[in-house]
């Protein structure tokens, strides 16, 4: 039972999980950026004997001064953020993802969810995608219900195939009446090594737009920047990179009409609007 000082104000959810769900670890960053921005404070952990198989996901453990701290486990802890001038509380939820008992661990995270109040939780994670890093990090995703992704103009997606704990806990949430939404950064996979901090800050975009309040972005632009110049380095010193990448902006180039490209552009600048406007 997580006890609180005072009744949380329209608390929104926002969750992430290392491992399969979180390509170049651009999710988790996202959330351990808002719970840094924000000051967050821990709630909670679950019990990690439930979940971990310790030989996958190891504990890990430090020596200092030839003593051994703290061994720390595996396990998935919620924070409580409140935003200056946001009107609302944030929850937010990082932590491995499970090796096991995946039904009862997201019946926990919705006893937690429906106990703080949460109405509408926003699951992120980051895939491996023919993608060019030259190019704006697409994100995709999944609403419940579908009226809330058309309302904020979410490209959906149209995978079908093996999920991971974002999928698992999207379902759990949306079918007891919690607005859910899922978002997915897709990561050029010839760069796959983490950070990615462009990927991070377009999740983050989305995170503003589904909470309706400013998010400090603090370096992470001028890393976004830096992080592609880096690649445009790596990939002009070999040629089949470069014919690659070249090959995937055409593609992504053209596959995006003039006309097409303009809407998106009007609803982005549009969403960028609200969002400082709001803030």
């Amino acid at each position: 039972m997580i006890k609180l000082t005072r009744e949380l104000v329209d608390p929104i959810m926002v969750a992430a999980f290392e491992g399969w769900n979180d390509a170049g670890e651009a999710a988790t960053l996202a959330v351990e950026h808002l719970s840094r921005e924000w000051d967050a404070r821990e709630l909670c952990a679950l019990t990690p004997d439930d979940y971990y198989d310790f030989q996958v996901t190891r504990p890990r453990m430090s020596v200092v001064d030839g003593l051994v701290g703290k061994v720390e486990w595996p396990t998935t802890r919620v924070a409580l953020a409140t935003p200056p001038g946001a009107g609302r509380d944030v929850v937010l939820v990082s932590g491995p993802e499970p090796n096991m008992r995946w039904r009862s661990y997201t019946a926990d995270l919705l006893a937690i969810a429906r106990q703080l109040g949460v109405e509408r939780a926003v699951m992120l994670g980051s895939l491996l995608a023919d993608a060019p890093h030259t190019r704006p990090i697409p994100v995709t995703g999944i609403a419940s219900p579908v009226e809330l992704g058309d309302a904020h103009g979410l490209e959906p997606t149209t995978y079908s195939g093996p999920t991971g704990i974002v999928g698992v806990a999207h379902e759990t949430f949306g079918e007891v009446g919690i607005e859910t939404v899922s978002l997915w950064a897709a990561i050029p996979h010839y760069v796959a090594q983490p950070p990615c901090p462009k990927a991070t800050l377009a999740l983050l975009g989305w995170v503003e737009e589904l909470l309706g309040t400013t998010v400090p972005l603090g370096d992470l632009p001028e890393e976004a920047v830096s992080w592609e110049s880096n690649v445009n380095e790596l990939t002009a010193e070999d040629e089949d990179i470069s014919d690659y990448v070249r090959g995937l902006e055409e593609a992504k180039d053209t596959a995006e009409l003039p006309e097409a490209s303009g809407d998106a552009i009007a609803r982005e600048f549009e969403r960028y609007l609200r969002r400082r406007d709001d803030g």
